[in-house]
């Protein structure tokens, strides 16, 4: 990574948009799996975050409820990845990474990746409608508001880039519990408002050190590394302090003994996020899930202290 700087680097010129007539059929098919971008449905593994709070995943009609929850987010987000790229096509071909996306390389074209948007963007509240679960319709609904406006103006206003961005998150693991019934506690709200705050705000941060993320997003250039790390700071350290009066006040015998055990592995996770987007890295978050070997263990260590909390609390 190149050293940080206040402000990204002049864009380059966007290249011409490939010729798409002679891809392959089946080239195209996988081109439109990638630009549903399965690796950020990872996201939506947050919709499993109430439920297990509440310890009611070992329930099979809960599981069930909260895996077809998990699914209409998947759909759903499949469909505002698809639209966001055709809309950020010309920007992308700047960008180093993000000109390899599909929609950007022309293995998708525009017209292709807008239609099949549409129909997913729709589809998901329509599957939702059978269930009868208006809550959770409700929400589903009010994720895909807030990401078109994100989409046609959000994005473009610093500091309601990152909420909006920071809101999706908050609005999965509503989802969650929304679609088994379980009630959602300011302490949860509030450790999940501000990790996705936390998670975002590095995100932006980790762009603006990469030189080579100056010509895909306009808000970067309202932003300074000094700002984004005292908001990211603030973020974390609200963050820790309302998770250790959780674990610490609301539970006793064993599953206190868990839960202030659980302090430990999530004080490093956050430290081992901090040093990660100090380096430069962070703007792909699924890419440290899925990669990063001290953030894989500190997750499980963590899951695992709370859920023997739950099951003995």
């Amino acid at each position: 990574m190149g050293e940080p700087t206040s402000a990204p680097t002049a864009a380059r010129a966007a290249p011409p948009a490939p010729a798409a007539g002679g891809i392959p059929l089946r080239a195209r098919a996988a081109g439109v799996l990638r630009a549903c971008r399965p690796k950020q449905w990872l996201k939506n593994l947050l919709v499993f975050a109430a439920p297990g709070a509440a310890g009611a995943l070992t329930d099979p009609d809960a599981l069930a409820r909260s895996l077809l929850a998990f699914a209409l987010f998947c759909v759903a987000a499949a469909g505002t990845y698809l639209l966001n790229d055709a809309r950020d096509v010309e920007a992308d071909r700047r960008h180093e990474r993000k000109r390899h996306r599909p929609v950007a390389a022309g293995t998708v074209p525009v017209p292709l990746a807008v239609g099949l948007g549409c129909v997913l963007v729709v589809a998901a509240p329509l599957a939702a409608v059978p269930t009868g679960n208006s809550p959770l319709l409700a929400v589903l609904v009010g994720y895909l508001v807030l990401t078109a406006g994100y989409t046609l103006w959000l994005k473009h206003v610093p500091v309601c880039d990152i909420v909006a961005v920071a809101g999706c998150h908050v609005l999965r693991a509503l989802a969650g519990g929304v679609a088994i019934g379980v009630p959602i506690t300011s302490w949860f709200l509030i450790v999940v408002s501000l990790g996705a705050l936390l998670v975002v705000t590095g995100k932006r941060e980790a762009e603006l050190r990469n030189p080579d993320s100056g010509g895909s997003r306009a808000t970067l250039t309202q932003y300074s590394v000094g700002y984004l790390t005292q908001v990211r700071t603030m973020a974390s350290g609200a963050m820790i302090v309302t998770y250790c009066l959780w674990a610490l006040e609301h539970h006793e015998g064993a599953a206190l003994g868990f839960h202030a055990a659980s302090i430990v592995p999530f004080i490093m996770f956050v430290l081992r996020h901090h040093l990660l987007v100090d380096r430069g890295v962070g703007e792909e978050p699924e890419e440290i899930a899925l990669h990063d070997r001290p953030t894989q263990l500190y997750l499980v260590a963590l899951v695992g202290l709370v859920g023997l909390g739950i099951h003995f609390g």
